[in-house]
This record gives C-alpha cells, structure tokens and sequence, in this order.
C-alpha cells in the first residue's frame, strides 16, 4: 500500500501488484505516448500526469527501488503518516531521510538497497547491454542483417556457472549456514536491533567452491565476445533503439538474460535531406527547360526516376514524386521524393544566343542591357 498522502504507483501505470516488469514497461511506454508534453502542448493536466507516469516508472521499473516500495510504501522521502508508536518520522532525518531511512529499515530488516534479506539464491535477471551503430541512409531505406560482436559477461563454460572446477563439489558456506547472510546485535536511535549483511566468507551466496574453476577463479562467470546478427528494419532513423532479447549479459542463479539494445545513427547523404518518412534532392535545370518544359532524370535509391517538369516553372518550384521517400517504420507505405528545382542562367552565350535572347527580350517588351556584335567589337577596338 502507498504512503499516506502519496499516490499509488501501480494505480499511476494501471497495474496489479503482481504485473511483470515487461508489463509495467508497455503500461508506461502507452501512457508516456499518450500524456507527453509535446503531444498536449499548453495541457498542465498532462504535464502532471506525465511526471506523475515518470516516477511510478521510475520505482516500479528499477527491482530494488519496488521492493523496497511494496514493502514500506514509499522510496526515497519516508512518509508523512505515524512511525513507531504513532510518533511522526517525517522530517528527522531532512531531505536525505528517505535514502537513510530506507538503509536503516533495510540493513536492519533486510530490505534495503544492499538487499541483504533477498534470498541470494533466487534467481536474479541479466544486466541488459546498450551499444551504438552507425549506418549510411540507403540501408535505413533498405533495411540490412549486420553482424555485430559484443562483450558480455557469460555462465562459465568449465563450471557450468557453479564456481567450482569439474569433479568437484559446491559445498555450503559454514560461515553463514547457507543463508548468504549473516546478522550481529548493533546499538541503533531505537534501542538494540539485529542488523542483516551479506555473508563476505561467499559473497551473499550461501555456497562456496572447495576447489575453484579454473577458468573462472570461481567467480562463476567469464567475460566472452559473443557474435550475433542484428536484424534492422528498413525505415530506421537516428535515434532508433532496437532491442535484441535475451543477449544481454547472463541472468544469475539460473535467472533469465537481459536484453541488448542497440541504439542506431544514420548518417547524412549527399543526394538527400531527410525529414521523416519524405527525402529532399534538388536539380538544375536550363532555362529553356523551365520555360518550355522538359524531363529529367531523377535518382532515388531504386534507380532513376523521370521527372516531368511543366512549362513555365519557376526557380524554387518543388516538385513531388510519390512514395520514393523512406519507407515509415511505423505503418505502412513510404513518404514522398520532393524535388526542388534550380534553373541555371548562362553566363557565357555565342553570338547567335545572344541574338536570340535579344529577340526574345524584344517580344516580351522587357529592357535589357544593350548588346554589340561582334564587328560593332572590334570597330570599337580599333577607334580606341
């Protein structure tokens, strides 16, 4: 139950007490979506709720921080209600009261952030692994299988993950008794209490190798690289975090693996701006071309394109070719090709454009600056 005057986080996320964590994760991935500041603009309502949203996800997504909440209530500030003997425990122990309140009831009580009451031999899930990849913007449009190798931490192969070398025995630790844990009488504000730390004779195990693996030292686990294929999906962009489960980093005690994450940079591309599902590419043209029309040739990652350009276009136009964009990777479909025209003046014209630009300006009545032949040139050479 919440601390009075707190709000219960699995309320917050719309969760049983007993939801996994993959399933606090899509309740909190759905309501962010839903209640972000940027899809509410000017909303207080949802930028209170999405902090709200944030720190159940906050606590609930992080095991130890859960624990100790389904245990007490609360994690970090202790609550505001009556501790022991109705007595108010708020405040004593100032801004910093919830981490030394949470350590006292945990070492004591076995509960804490050190989980020095967790059965150290419950199986316990896998770190998860995070790492970067870079790749060109046509295999963000085609999608690719890359091969990628990644260190992690791995079950022992000598030892099969017990820490002891083949042939021998795991015995139980007699410093602890198999507990893991080991409790001493300690002088407390509140009188004497048991305090509860992980046994150091096994490392919070309960069990210890006689005659340690080799390969491991009996740590029970070896750092590895590990090869694998990664599938990405065409339409990926920057910022994209793709998740490969179970390659993480080994689970203990025969707990599951965690997951990899791979987090994608696209990089730019000559040919193309990107915005999104659509692609941006510019062409130049010729004057005569934009005045009486024409059709050019338009590269795209499917090979070129003919692109009509209608009579009287105009410099700046942007013209549009459908579904040569990149493909979305949410939905279906791909955005559009936008294709911005330049049209190119001429600095250097024979003698014979020239006379006909001049015909030219002549029917449209436009002004232009006055051009000599080339004999009205040379006459002019030579009066000098």
């Amino acid at each position: 139950m919440a601390a009075p005057g707190k709000k219960d986080y699995y309320e917050v996320l719309g969760v049983p007490r007993s939801a996994a964590s993959d399933e606090i994760k899509r309740a909190y991935r759905k309501l962010a979506r839903k209640h972000h500041p940027d899809a509410n603009p000017g909303s207080k309502d949802a930028e209170r709720k999405f902090k709200e949203i944030n720190e159940a996800n906050d606590v609930l997504g992080d095991p130890e921080k859960r624990a100790r909440y389904d245990q007490f209530g609360f994690v970090g500030d202790a609550p505001t209600g009556a501790g022991f003997g109705g007595s108010p425990f708020h405040g004593g122990f100032g801004d910093a009261g919830g981490d030394i309140f949470g350590d006292i009831f945990g070492s004591f009580f076995g509960g804490g952030p050190g989980r020095a009451g967790a059965d150290p031999n419950a199986p316990r899930r896998g770190s998860d692994l995070e790492m970067s990849m870079r790749i060109t913007l046509e295999t963000a449009y085609r999608g690719a299988v890359r091969d990628v190798e990644i260190p992690r931490e791995e079950n022992c192969p000598r030892c099969s993950g017990s820490g002891a070398e083949p042939g021998t025995k795991v015995e139980t630790c007699q410093a602890c008794g198999g507990t893991g844990k080991v409790e001493r009488a300690v002088s407390t504000p509140f009188g004497r209490m048991a305090q509860v730390t992980p046994c150091a004779a096994c490392g919070g195990r309960g069990q210890v190798a006689k005659t340690p693996c080799k390969e491991c030292g009996g740590s029970r686990r070896v750092k590895k690289n590990r090869k694998l294929e990664v599938r990405i999906p065409a339409g990926v962009d920057t910022g994209t975090r793709l998740r490969v489960s179970g390659e993480g980093e080994a689970g203990r005690n025969d707990g599951p693996p965690g997951d990899l994450f791979i987090l994608l940079e696209v990089m730019s591309d000559h040919r193309f701006q990107r915005d999104g599902a659509d692609l941006h590419a510019k062409v130049d043209i010729e004057v005569p071309q934009a005045v009486l029309g024409a059709s050019v040739s338009i590269p795209t990652f499917d090979g070129i394109e003919k692109l009509d350009i209608p009579a009287g276009t105009q410099p700046g136009s942007v013209l549009r070719i459908k579904n040569r964009g990149m493909p979305r990777l949410r939905g279906s479909g791909s955005g559009d090709l936008h294709v911005h025209v330049r049209v190119s003046v001429p600095k250097n014209l024979s003698e014979r454009g020239r006379q006909l630009m001049t015909e030219l300006a002549a029917e449209m009545r436009v002004d232009v600056a006055e051009s000599k032949g080339i004999f009205d040139r040379i006459k002019d050479k030579f009066s000098s």
